[in-house]
């Protein structure tokens, strides 16, 4: 006994055994796999926080660098330090953008492939499954 499902429906994916029926298991693996994409798209996002946190404190720390090996006398070490600068900043941007670029990319592409099927609502049954055949009327969802 299962929920019967229209084909093409989000919920079409849910059905790994492709009888049109979703079981009790079938549904637990769907939200199992929901819930693991949240998850990881939570911990996308935890990623690029961090890494625009170092990028923005690699920047502002690299002026400070070379204002204290000043400060220490060691002109020849700020010297190369700031020559490096320019080249530091851009890559860092460089860096940043592509990421970021590569993640928006990314995710229009899902929600284009996501946004072709209409989301489907349905209940789970709150009763037991009855012992015996099964019904021939099944719910369409």
């Amino acid at each position: 006994m299962g929920l019967r499902i229209e084909r093409g429906s989000e919920l079409d994916q849910a059905d790994t055994n492709g009888d049109g029926l979703l079981s009790r298991d079938e549904i637990k693996m769907h939200l199992e796999f929901q819930r693991r994409e949240l998850e990881d798209a939570d911990a996308q996002r935890d990623a690029m926080r961090k890494m625009t946190w170092f990028a923005l404190f690699g920047m502002l720390l690299y002026p400070t660098t070379i204002m204290i090996t000043s400060a220490f006398g060691l002109d020849k070490a700020a010297t190369i330090i700031g020559d490096i600068a320019p080249t530091y900043f851009v890559a860092i941007s460089a860096l940043v953008a592509a990421f970021f670029g590569a993640n928006a990319y990314s995710s229009s592409k899902k929600s284009e492939h996501s946004s072709a099927l209409p989301p489907r609502v349905f209940n789970m049954p709150t009763k037991p499954a009855p012992k015996g055949p099964a019904p021939q009327q099944d719910e369409v969802i």
